[in-house]
């Protein structure tokens, strides 16, 4: 019997990997944090490890480099558990030694069994086969088939009404947990806001964080997707903050609190399964200098988002005119017309009367920010700003007409 590693940090998720794991005929062991991970594979010496990036005590970049100095792990497959944000993070997973990365927010039960078949086979030591450019799901024998079993095509259907029924039990479950989940997230919230030290603020956040991280995972289980991409984004900007406390600003906070709102209104609105196609958005970002142009774009990169780029204000204003956008960000000082202006013509646009519009600007005054909301602004965020910053505002609006009821034009 193969045996597999599994290093989680979250007790529910790692229970359900590992019976699904154990159901599909292999011998499975269960770490928590990174010490008792590295003990267990010098003990349990496993065929495989799945492992958490995101891990206490030791993290998985570093347990995977101390596993690798052992030369009796050099070459134990390893398969990574990432959040979708710390594309720095994956790097360095790859260069530790990674075999496989996979993004927790978007990774199915099913998803990580066919890799692990990929990897180091089936339970009983035969090696997963797939048809050219599919998935490997099922092993190949080469013995005949029993004319009295099931088809393959039977066998492969049976599977999937499995995982389906086992995803509708988990999503029946997750669902139910999510009113204590919003409350606990509050209330860290608070305490966060109303922290009145550094020491406690890293406190807060590092709790906060530790809540997010394990939604992101259960989320995805579920197959709730619009709540796992965007738990997936508000754990890595909780990790930059601890990271780095001098960005713990009110513009920061802002930010978390508005998303940690959103995901209330995700909790209530965003469960339904025809909710969780997450459709391309039609981003447009105005700004005459071609340097924050680019911060803008690549921080929505960060989140998948694609963006048309502008820095002629009347240009921009004719492509509104002919095109409906999901989301705008505008910089206010600019040339022939600036931000304020062309947000007050775009809202008179039968078309963008409602379309989110951020302010991306380097003024920050209070006369500037009275006029963001003035000319029909919904945010504000200020110069220099956080990727993974605008990146979490970016979902919030983006996600929320996702999911909201269409509205028709006024």
């Amino acid at each position: 019997m193969k045996k597999i590693l599994l290093i989680e940090d979250d007790q529910i998720v790692a229970n359900i990997y590992r019976n699904k794991l154990t159901v599909e005929g292999y011998q499975v062991e269960v770490a928590l944090d990174g010490e008792v991970g590295l003990e267990l594979v010098k003990a349990y010496k496993p065929d495989a490890v799945i492992l958490d990036l995101m891990l206490p005590k030791i993290t998985g970049v570093d347990l995977m480099r101390q596993i690798r100095a052992e030369k009796e792990f050099e070459k134990t497959p390893v398969i990574v558990f990432s959040n979708t944000y710390l594309t720095n993070m994956v790097q360095e997973a790859w260069k530790a030694g990674a075999t496989k990365c996979l993004s927790k927010a978007n990774c199915t039960p099913r998803q990580v069994i066919d890799v692990v078949r990929s990897t180091i086979g089936t339970s009983n030591g035969t090696t997963a086969v797939a048809p050219a450019g599919k998935s490997p799901t099922t092993a190949t024998s080469s013995a005949p088939r029993n004319p009295s079993a099931p088809a393959a095509g039977s066998a492969t259907a049976s599977t999937g009404d499995t995982d389906a029924e086992f995803t509708a039990d988990l999503r029946r479950t997750f669902i139910e947990s999510l009113p204590a989940t919003l409350a606990t997230l509050r209330a860290l919230l608070k305490g966060l806001i109303k922290a009145d030290s550094e020491m406690a603020r890293l406190k807060q956040v590092h709790e906060l964080y530790r809540r997010i991280h394990a939604l992101t995972g259960n989320a995805g289980l579920a197959g709730l997707q619009h709540i796992s991409q965007m738990a997936d984004a508000i754990e890595a900007l909780l990790k930059e903050l601890y990271e780095k406390p001098a960005n713990i600003t009110a513009s920061t906070l802002r930010t978390v609190a508005s998303s940690i709102d959103f995901l209330g209104y995700l909790f209530e609105h965003g469960t339904l399964p025809d909710k969780q196609d997450i459709a391309p958005a039609n981003i447009l970002v105005v700004d005459d200098e071609a340097i924050s142009r680019r911060a803008v774009v690549y921080a929505l990169e960060k989140a998948r988002l694609k963006s048309v780029t502008v820095e002629d204000p009347a240009v921009a204003f004719n492509l509104l005119t002919e095109n409906s956008f999901d989301l705008v960000f505008l910089d206010v000082d600019m040339p022939g017309m600036n931000g304020f202006e062309l947000c007050t013509k775009l809202r008179a646009l039968p078309t963008h009367k409602k379309t989110p519009v951020v302010f991306v600007t380097s003024l920050t005054d209070f006369e500037s920010r009275a006029n963001s909301t003035m000319s029909g602004g919904n945010d504000f965020i200020a110069k220099p700003f956080l990727f993974i910053e605008l990146a979490v505002k970016a979902l919030v609006y983006v996600l929320r007409g996702k999911v909201e009821p269409t509205r028709k034009p006024a």
